[in-house]
């Protein structure tokens, strides 16, 4: 049985209307004097920290830590502002397959999967009133790797269970190839969604354990008891 769910934020369970790329802009513009410093950086799937070192990169930044802190330090202040600006919403089925796995009979750990930094993530789901849903996670501060990230996510649910957790106990949820990359870094079922900007087609041939077009779908018993 699946015992700990591990969910993708941004094309998953939210969109943001733009928000955290618009933040992203924003401090190019404001902190680094850089218009436009986004239009050649590519978001979708990503960590925060590998997207700013590409910037730095294109633009012959240094990447030094002080340079990081400015940069996450301008987008937190930005992204909390924009949130209200943008159209965002609470994706389709996500209210629905949260209340459905809290009403199963052996209930999972829910928890996150992102490449999102924290603080980040946390501004994302609480301005969307769903930070308060999930238990622990992973996140962009702890590697800019996703697949470390998914280690960790998963440890920390071990840790949450008091006992090592198998692949096939963990089910990751995303919208992207590389979310399905990371979840089969740690041998877990994967579950890819296309709300994102990949197709249920693009999705499949990444050979996730199942696809839909979006959380309403989901038939939680059916894929957290096989």
């Amino acid at each position: 049985m699946v015992r700990l769910v591990l969910f993708d934020i941004d094309g998953t369970l939210i969109q943001s209307g733009g928000a955290g790329e618009k933040a992203f802009a924003r401090v190019c513009a404001t902190e680094f004097n850089i218009p436009n410093g986004t239009e050649r950086l590519h978001f979708a799937g990503r960590t925060d920290p590998s997207i700013v070192r590409e910037f730095f990169r294109q633009y012959e930044i240094e990447p030094a830590e002080k340079n990081f802190e400015r940069f996450f330090a301008s987008y937190l202040f930005w992204l909390d502002h924009l949130l209200g600006e943008t159209a965002g919403r609470v994706l389709p089925g996500v209210h629905q397959i949260l209340a459905e796995l809290r009403a199963l009979a052996a209930p999972p750990i829910i928890g996150l999967l992102t490449g999102n930094i924290r603080l980040g993530a946390q501004i994302k789901l609480a301005y969307y009133q769903l930070w308060d849903q999930f238990q622990t996670g992973g996140f962009a501060d702890d590697h800019e790797d996703r697949c470390q990230i998914a280690i960790m996510a998963r440890d920390r649910g071990s840790q949450l269970l008091q006992r090592k957790l198998a692949g096939e106990e963990v089910l990751v949820i995303g919208d992207t190839p590389l979310d399905i990359a990371c979840a089969k870094a740690i041998e877990a079922k994967t579950l890819a969604v296309a709300t994102g900007s990949y197709s249920l087609e693009q999705l499949r041939q990444h050979h996730p354990s199942w696809a839909v077009a979006d959380l309403q779908d989901v038939c939680v018993k059916q894929i957290c008891s096989r």
